[in-house]
């Protein structure tokens, strides 16, 4: 697990040198990584341009499939209500998370999106990396402020 997380770490500080909110992830299908994003919604100019979203986008090309069911997506930021959703809908059997986001979580943080009896039930584990999580973001936010 860590591993995986560890990757999805990775990817947060790619979006952090591109002055991106930093939050990465990565999706795994049969222990083997499938796809990997990080947030580029400044890049993109899209306002769906999550890494869970791009993430998503990428493991249904390539499992050439709408379903992800026998997916985990790890991220290192506890996803807001449109990751949540997307993550739903997508039918991935796991969301382990870092870091909890107090202010826009949508699995505890702030809310949660699944405590409803929807058709489908995705596992959430609070997973690893959460200090080095919680510090990447932290830089992020007070170097934008100084801006």
């Amino acid at each position: 697990m860590i591993d995986y997380m560890e990757m999805a770490l990775e990817e947060a500080k790619k979006a952090y040198l591109k002055d991106e909110v930093p939050v990465g992830c990565v999706i795994v299908y049969k222990d083997k990584i499938i796809a990997k994003a990080h947030n580029k919604r400044e890049k993109n100019k899209h306002t769906y341009a999550h890494a869970e979203m791009l993430a998503i986008k990428k493991a249904n090309k390539k499992l050439k499939s709408w379903r992800l069911e026998d997916c985990d997506i790890y991220i290192t930021l506890e996803p807001c209500a449109m990751c949540a959703g997307a993550i739903m809908q997508a039918r991935m059997r796991t969301v382990i998370y870092a870091l909890k986001d107090n202010k826009s979580g949508a699995l505890g943080g702030s809310f949660n999106l699944y405590e409803n009896n929807f058709n489908h039930e995705v596992i959430v584990k609070k997973g690893p990396l959460e200090e080095e999580s919680r510090s990447l973001i932290q830089s992020f936010f007070q170097k934008l402020r100084k801006k």
